[in-house]
């Protein structure tokens, strides 16, 4: 699995509170992916691209 932000992340920090193995918040308040996903945790990447409000994880 890959993941990805968009542009329009609003700095919630439900990912990087979610999976903070993958997702961190950066000095401007918004999130990145500064690892991508092991298996193990495909599933708390996928809560978090579910839970985003603006929808802006994209997950392949």
């Amino acid at each position: 699995m890959k993941a990805t932000i968009i542009e329009g992340c609003i700095g919630c920090g439900l990912c990087a509170s979610t999976c903070p193995e993958v997702f961190r918040m950066q000095d401007d308040g918004t999130a990145e992916v500064y690892s991508q996903p092991d298996p193990e945790q495909e599933n708390a990447v996928k809560e978090s691209a579910e839970g985003c409000p603006v929808s802006v994880i994209i997950t392949e």
